[in-house]
C-alpha cells in the first residue's frame, strides 16, 4: 500500500525523483496538463466567467489510473514545476482527482537533486490560489481572443486563420522588420584609409576640423585624397588606457535561447527540449543520479549561495586564485516584469565538469550543458583586463583630418579564459579582437604607402531570428518565460512567419494580411504597450494585488462588442487590397497582385476591360508583397511542354496544390529545389528515371536511415523504428546530421504490442 504519493509532470521527472526515495513512496507522472476548457466551445462563462474545466479525452486513463494508487491514509504530495503554469497543474489535479479526505501538500524545487527533493519534503506549502488565478486569468483571456477573434478572420480572409493575444504581437512586429527593410533605401558613403610603413599599420578616416565626418559620395572621397597627398602627415598625440570588461549574468530562459541558438544553432523549440532533457535526467551517468541543471523557464539572474561557492572552488583548482573575483559577484534582474524570480539556470554541481559527463549525454545534451557550465562559472571570475592605444593623425594642407589608428592588447584573461558571450552582429564582435600597434611615439616620421578609398551603403535592419525575437519579446515585456518557444512555434505552425536558409524569420503574404487587419481593426490586440499591461495585470494578480475576474471583466466585454460591430462593418473585399505591379508588355493591361479564395494571384486586366481578365497562381514561396511585374508575368507560362521522351510521350512541367511537379502522361513527379521556369527536357527525363526507380514512399536514404512518406505524412525510419519529424523541420531538406540528432532527442519508441502510453498535453 502506497503511504506517500508524489505527482510530478513527465514520466522522466519521475523516474528520477523515485532514485531518491524510499519504498514508502510512489512517484507517477501526471504527462503535463490534466484539464482544459472544452476544445468546441467559448468554455468560460461571459458574465461571471466561470470556467468551465474538463478532464482532456487523453488524461482520463491517467487519472484514473492515480485514484486507483490513493488509499484513504495516501498522503499526496503536488511537485509539478515551480512557475505559475505549474502551480496551476497542481490545482487542476486536485480537482480531478476530487480529493476531500487526503492530505495534500504543494513541493517545489529548482533542482532536482536528492538533498533538493528532502529539502521540499520538509517544507511543503498548499497550492497558492493567486497563481492558480494569474494562469487562470491567462488562459480564459486568451481563450476568449483565440475563440472569438479567429471565426472573424475564417470569414473576412480565410478559413484556417487563428489569432492569439502575443502570437499575433510577434508576427507584427516579424512584419514591421520586413517592411522596413523593403522601404530602406540605401545611403553611399565612403571609408578613406591610410596604409603606412616602416612601420606598418594603418590609420582610418574619423574627423574633420575636430568633428565626425562622413564621406557622402565619390567626388568628395576624391577631394579629401588630393588634400592628403599634398599635406604632411604628423602623429598629434598617443593615447594609452587600461579597461576592464567584466562578465555577463548567468543564463535566464531568455538569455539561455539567445545564446543556443547563435552559438549552437539550436531553435527555441529545441534549446528547451534539451534543457527539460538536462533537468530532469533524462540519461544515465554512473554513480550519479539527478538531473544536471537547474529550472530552465526562469527570468532571475541570481544565483544561490552555494553555488557560488562551488564555481569559486571550481575556479581556483582549475585556474588559480587569481582568476577567481575576490568577493562573489552578484547580478540584477532588469527584465520588464520579472516574476518567478528563483534562481538563474546553473549546473546543480559545478565540480561535475562536462568531460566528466560528455560520453554519458546526447551530443545535444553535451553541448547545452558545457554552455551553461561555463557561463555559470564566468560570473565568478575575474574582470577581462586590456591595454588600449589610440594612434591621433593629421593630414591635410591646414592639418583639418584627424586620421585614427586603434589597438587593443589582453593583458589578462580573467572569464574569457572560460567564455565569450556570441554576437547577433558579427561585424561589432570583431571590433573587439586584439589589434598589435608599432610600438611608436610622437615626432616619429610617417611614410605614408597607399590611401585607400572604400564605397559602402548603409545596410538595412537585420531580420529577426528566433532568438533576436525572443529578445524584443522580452524586452517589450510581452510575454514570460514558459510562452517563448510555444509562441513562435505557434507562428510557424500557423504559416505565419518562415525561416529563411539563414534562420532568419520572414512573414508569408498571409502574415502580412492578417497583421494589417488586427492594426486596422482591433489595435489594441496587437499593440505592444497594451499586450505588456496585460502581462502586468496578471502579475498583479500573482502578488494578490488584483483580482482575475475584474481583469477579465474590464477586458472582455470591450472585446466581445468590437467582435460584433466588426461582423457587420467589415466587408470581406477590403481586407484583400490588391498590389498594382504595372502594364503588361504585350496586351497593355494592368497587372496587379491579391490575396483570392484560393490562394495569392497575378491577374492581367481588370473586370472592366472587354476581355476577362487572366489569372495565375503565385507559387508558395514567394511573397506577394515582394514579387516584381517581370517576375509575375512568367507564370503565366506554367504549365508548358518541354518536348518529348525516346517514346514520343510528352514532358509536362508545371505548378500544382503540392508545389512545382513533372508530368509523364498521367503520372506525375515532385520537382525540388528547382525553379520549374527554369527546367529543361533533359533534367525533367532524369526527375523522372531517379523517381521512378526509387523506392515508393522514400524521400531520402542515408545508410540505414531513411526519410519517408506515410499515410500521416512524412517520418524518419532507422532500424524497425519510427521518429516523428519536428514541425520546424522540413522533411525535403532533411541531412543525415539533422536526421540523426532528432532521433537522439526522441522518445524511446515503445514495443511494439504495448500499451501505448498517454499522450502529452496540449500546451
Amino acid at each position: 500500500m502506497t503511504s506517500h504519493l508524489i505527482i510530478v509532470e513527465s514520466p522522466a521527472k519521475a523516474k528520477t525523483i523515485s532514485r531518491f526515495l524510499g519504498k514508502d513512496y510512489q512517484v507517477v507522472a501526471s504527462m503535463g496538463h490534466v484539464r482544459d476548457l472544452p476544445e468546441k466551445q467559448l468554455g468560460f462563462d461571459t458574465e461571471s466567467f466561470t470556467p468551465f474545466y474538463e478532464v482532456t479525452k487523453d488524461k482520463k486513463k491517467v487519472i484514473s489510473s492515480i485514484k486507483q494508487m490513493i488509499q484513504k491514509d495516501t498522503m499526496i504530495y503536488l511537485a509539478t514545476d515551480e512557475d505559475r503554469e505549474g502551480e496551476a497543474i497542481s490545482w487542476h489535479l486536485l480537482e480531478a482527482l476530487g480529493i476531500k479526505k487526503n492530505p495534500v501538500k504543494r513541493i517545489v524545487f529548482h533542482e532536482i537533486t536528492q538533498t533538493a527533493i528532502q529539502e521540499a519534503l520538509r517544507n511543503p506549502r498548499d497550492v497558492d490560489q493567486q497563481l492558480v488565478d494569474a494562469q487562470q486569468a491567462r488562459r480564459i483571456l486568451d481563450r476568449a481572443v483565440g475563440y472569438e477573434l479567429s471565426p472573424l478572420l475564417w470569414k473576412k480572409i480565410q478559413g484556417g486563420l487563428s489569432a492569439g493575444r502575443v502570437q499575433s504581437v510577434a508576427v507584427r512586429i516579424v512584419v514591421e522588420r520586413e517592411r522596413e527593410i523593403r522601404q530602406f533605401i540605401p545611403e553611399e558613403y565612403w571609408k578613406i584609409k591610410l596604409l603606412f610603413q616602416d612601420p606598418a599599420f594603418q590609420a582610418e578616416l574619423a574627423k574633420f576640423k575636430g568633428k565626425a565626418i562622413r564621406v557622402k559620395n565619390q567626388e568628395e572621397a576624391e577631394a579629401i585624397e588630393r588634400n592628403v597627398r599634398q599635406g604632411p602627415l604628423n602623429i598629434d598625440s598617443i593615447e594609452e588606457k587600461d579597461s576592464i570588461r567584466r562578465p555577463v549574468p548567468p543564463f535566464t530562459t531568455s538569455t539561455l535561447q539567445q545564446e543556443a541558438s547563435r552559438k549552437l544553432g539550436y531553435s527555441v523549440k529545441q534549446t528547451m527540449s534539451v534543457a527539460q532533457q538536462l533537468y530532469e535526467g533524462n540519461f544515465e551517468i554512473p554513480g550519479y543520479t539527478g538531473g544536471l541543471i537547474t529550472y530552465m523557464r526562469t527570468d532571475s539572474v541570481n544565483l544561490a549561495q552555494q553555488a557560488v561557492q562551488q564555481a569559486l572552488d571550481v575556479i581556483t583548482q582549475e585556474y588559480g586564485n587569481e582568476y577567481r573575483v575576490k568577493s562573489p559577484r552578484q547580478f540584477v534582474t532588469k527584465t520588464k516584469g520579472a516574476q518567478e524570480a528563483h534562481e538563474a539556470i546553473r549546473p546543480v554541481d559545478l565540480s561535475l565538469k562536462p568531460a566528466q559527463v560528455k560520453a554519458h549525454l546526447n551530443d545535444q545534451q553535451f553541448k547545452l550543458y558545457n554552455l551553461i557550465w561555463k557561463r555559470t562559472l564566468a560570473t565568478q571570475m575575474s574582470d577581462a583586463k586590456f591595454a588600449q592605444t589610440t594612434i591621433n593623425i593629421l593630414g591635410g594642407t591646414d592639418q583639418e583630418y584627424l586620421f585614427q589608428s586603434k589597438g587593443q592588447k589582453l593583458l589578462f584573461a580573467g572569464f574569457l579564459k572560460v567564455y565569450v558571450e556570441g554576437s547577433d552582429n558579427p561585424e561589432a564582435e570583431l571590433e573587439t579582437n586584439d589589434v598589435l600597434l608599432p610600438d611608436i611615439k610622437k615626432g616619429d616620421p610617417l611614410h605614408l604607402k597607399n590611401l585607400l578609398k572604400e564605397q559602402l551603403f548603409t545596410k538595412p535592419p537585420a531580420r529577426y531570428t528566433e532568438a533576436s525575437l525572443v529578445k524584443k519579446l522580452e524586452s517589450e515585456g510581452i510575454g514570460r518565460p514558459s510562452t517563448y518557444a510555444p509562441t513562435i512555434s505557434t507562428i510557424m505552425d500557423r504559416k505565419y512567419v518562415e525561416k529563411t536558409p539563414e534562420k532568419k524569420l520572414i512573414p508569408t503574404h498571409i502574415g502580412e494580411i492578417v497583421t494589417d487587419f488586427l492594426i486596422q481593426h482591433f489595435a489594441d490586440i496587437v499593440d505592444l504597450g497594451f499586450t505588456a499591461k496585460i502581462e502586468q495585470d496578471f502579475d498583479s494578480i500573482a502578488r494578490g494585488e488584483k483580482q482575475w475576474i475584474s481583469v477579465m471583466q474590464a477586458f472582455y466585454q470591450p472585446f466581445h462588442s468590437q467582435i460584433d460591430e466588426k461582423q457587420q462593418s467589415v466587408r470581406r473585399g477590403e481586407v484583400f487590397q490588391e498590389r498594382k505591379l504595372g502594364t503588361d508588355p504585350k496586351t497593355g493591361r494592368e497587372v496587379s497582385v491579391r490575396v483570392g479564395r484560393f490562394g495569392p494571384m497575378v491577374q492581367i486586366g481588370t473586370k472592366d476591360d472587354p476581355e476577362k481578365p487572366l489569372f495565375a497562381s503565385v507559387p508558395k514561396e514567394k511573397n506577394i508583397y515582394d514579387i516584381t511585374l517581370e517576375e509575375s508575368l512568367k507564370f503565366f507560362d506554367l504549365p508548358k511542354m518541354l518536348g518529348k521522351d525516346t517514346a514520343d510521350e510528352e514532358i509536362w512541367v508545371g505548378r500544382g496544390r503540392f508545389g512545382p511537379y513533372i508530368r509523364k502522361g498521367k503520372t506525375f513527379y515532385s520537382l525540388k529545389n528547382v525553379d520549374p521556369l527554369d527546367v529543361s527536357l533533359e533534367q525533367a527525363l532524369e526527375v523522372i528515371e531517379q523517381q521512378a526507380s526509387q523506392p515508393k514512399g522514400i524521400l531520402h536514404e542515408f545508410g540505414d536511415i531513411t526519410v519517408r512518406k506515410g499515410p500521416y505524412g512524412h517520418y524518419i525510419k532507422k532500424g524497425s523504428n519510427n521518429y516523428k519529424i519536428p514541425k520546424d523541420q522540413d522533411p525535403n531538406t532533411l541531412t543525415q546530421e539533422l536526421c540523426e540528432q532528432i532521433i537522439a532527442t526522441a522518445p524511446t519508441p515503445r514495443k511494439k504490442g504495448g500499451r501505448k502510453p498517454a499522450a502529452p498535453a496540449k500546451s
